[in-house]
């Protein structure tokens, strides 16, 4: 919509742009993302031999601790490092070729498909009483391949939305903007900042919680077919990644020259 503002003053446009959802409206899509990323962790630790798949950092915990008192999974936390890195090195070759909104949906569309592999082969081959035998091990690395292609999207394709799977450093951020709007004091674009991060990264924290919640009790009663919960959230994850919009919240940007 545009307005002439005439008079004495030089006649200007008076533009209103239409909503757009944006990061700030868009709360709903790392959710669930964090939500199926809680769940897929749990169920593979719990499921196999302790691996992370989505920690780099507990992996190695792991792999430490193996060697120290046994009782874990040592082939799996030991080639996880290597194949989320080289999954996360090639989904961003490939979809560095494309645009933000095809390469978003790409992702996404890969990410719940290699997510149905890893129920596929845990529901038809497990349980695993050795997590170190070959299938566990190939389970395994499928689902890390999934959190790798979940890493990749939030950084290529959702500008501006937190981590939905490394919540220490949501957690932290979280923490310190909670704080800030607490102390009150400050420039007002700082504490609206703030608020908008805290907008997005509280909702990731909680559904990240919720997900490892839900994803071992499922667990304990159905094994790796709990990974039916993840699954179902990535392929819910695509028709949101359709709304997800990379400009700003509604903006109103009106210039006029005083007389």
């Amino acid at each position: 919509m545009t307005k002439l503002l005439s008079g004495n003053c030089e006649t200007r446009p008076l533009t209103i742009r239409p909503p757009a959802a944006g990061v700030g409206g868009s709360w709903l899509l790392p959710a669930v993302l964090s939500t199926a990323a809680g769940a897929v962790d749990v169920i593979g630790f719990l499921a196999l031999g302790g691996l992370f798949t989505a920690h780099i950092t507990g992996n190695v915990v792991v792999l430490a601790a193996h060697y120290v008192i046994g009782g874990f999974g040592q082939v799996g936390p030991l080639l996880s490092v290597p194949v989320f890195i080289i999954v996360l090195g090639a989904v961003t070759l490939v979809s560095g070729a494309a645009a933000a909104y095809r390469s978003r949906k790409a992702l996404l569309v890969l990410h719940a498909v290699l997510l149905a592999g890893c129920l596929g082969l845990g529901a038809g081959f497990g349980p695993f009483a050795d997590a170190d035998r070959p299938m566990a091990v190939l389970v395994g690395m499928v689902a890390v391949a999934a959190m790798a292609t979940q890493n990749a999207l939030v950084k290529l394709a959702l500008p501006g939305a937190p981590s939905t799977a490394v919540m220490t450093t949501n957690t932290t951020q979280l923490t310190v903007d909670l704080a800030t709007l607490a102390r009150g004091v400050g420039k007002p674009e700082d504490r609206a900042s703030a608020r908008r991060r805290v907008s997005l990264t509280f909702p990731c924290v909680v559904g990240f919680v919720a997900g490892c919640a839900a994803g071992a009790v499922l667990e304990v009663h159905f094994g790796l077919r709990a990974l039916a919960l993840p699954f179902a959230l990535a392929v819910l994850a695509v028709p949101l990644g359709e709304m997800w919009s990379d400009g700003n919240v509604t903006n109103l940007d009106s210039r006029r020259r005083d007389v």
